[in-house]
């Protein structure tokens, strides 16, 4: 089977840094479905994992690596222990990082982390929303406790980072599912277009002081905020307009240690978001994920969640891959991008 791989981790202008290879196609077994690869989504952690690692020991591999935590496609094997799927189906999933990616023809998931996909979306389309899905999904509803059938409705939340692939769903998750408040950050013009137009009730600049762009927007202290960008950086201000009580969640990792006085003296909490972690753990509640999928596959089709693919580029090839590579280590992008398609 086709797929793109790498043997050294490189910068992305080095033309060896993803390479078309040949590989031998799967079997599915136990929980395990074996799809055939229509779409697929790029994501950071697709950057960060083919980055150049510290330790010239860790930057070669004897097989290719494959990388790819976005994917849309069809059932054409399935295990002896799958009961959820048949083939023929059509699904989209994130899948796991501790596994070869979707950057391949065929691939391996386990049905618990795979939903079905919507019907209303191309395979393009659906591919672009998985890991973002989650991500926003687990981040509101599970880590902040955000009721999602309206309980919390009114209340206020700061998404830092509105028009990323994780902002651009949790914008609507937020506003639509939990009737939210919503307070997006982003800092151009087409950012911050994009997130009034995915339901933002205002929108802020990151790139100045989020304290008082909050205030110029009428509000003194927010309920919750989700962290999507820069989390040593935003952290004074988050623990400065978190309101007492309230709970801050963020998905990237800090570099320096973060004081957590202001949080005490306000009984505020903490909590990281990680999507990978059920998967990784083979935690009890794996399913979890393939039940949240379908629940958004179901608010797509009813017309209250919108795609956030933003561009198709053809064919799934490696000279594509490391363009859209090169695109998402810009920091500009907007939305996500998706590859489609076999040559």
């Amino acid at each position: 089977m086709k797929a793109v791989g790498l043997y050294r981790y490189l910068p992305i202008t080095d033309d060896d840094s993803l390479q078309d290879v040949e590989l031998e196609a799967p079997a599915a077994k136990g929980y395990d479905l074996l799809v055939a690869v229509k779409a697929i989504s790029v994501n950071p952690v697709d950057t960060k994992v083919r980055s150049p690692k510290d330790k010239e020991e860790d930057g070669v591999e004897a097989k290719p690596k494959i990388l790819g935590w976005d994917a849309a496609g069809v059932v054409v094997g399935v295990g002896e222990s799958v009961t959820a799927f048949r083939i023929g189906d059509e699904v989209y999933y994130a899948g796991d990082i501790t596994r070869s990616g979707s950057y391949s023809e065929f691939q391996l998931v386990d049905e618990r982390i795979v939903g079905r996909k919507p019907k209303t979306l191309s395979f393009a389309q659906a591919a672009a929303m998985p890991l973002t899905t989650i991500t926003a999904w687990e981040a509101l509803f599970e880590r902040l406790g955000i009721g999602r059938s309206g309980e919390d409705a009114g209340k206020s939340i700061l998404i830092i980072n509105g028009a990323g692939g994780v902002g651009s769903i949790a914008i609507q998750l937020a506003k639509q599912v939990a009737k939210l408040t919503v307070i997006a950050s982003a800092s151009r013009p087409e950012t911050i277009k994009w997130c009034q137009q995915l339901g933002a009730d205002a929108v802020v600049n990151h790139r100045n002081s989020l304290v008082k762009e909050i205030a110029s927007v009428g509000y003194k202290h927010i309920d919750a905020i989700l962290c999507l960008n820069d989390t040593d950086g935003h952290w004074p201000a988050m623990t400065e307009i978190i309101k007492p009580q309230g709970t801050i969640c963020s998905i990237v990792e800090n570099e320096q240690p973060l004081k957590m006085g202001p949080l005490k003296r306000k009984s505020a909490g903490f909590v990281w978001e990680f999507m990978f972690t059920r998967s990784m753990y083979q935690t009890e509640d794996m399913a979890a994920q393939q039940v949240l999928l379908n629940r958004v596959s179901q608010l797509i089709d009813s017309d209250d969640i919108r795609t956030t693919c933003q561009k198709v580029v053809h064919p799934i090839n490696a000279e594509n891959l490391r363009e859209v590579h090169r695109q998402i280590e810009s920091g500009t992008t907007l939305g996500k991008i998706v590859v489609a398609d076999w040559s």
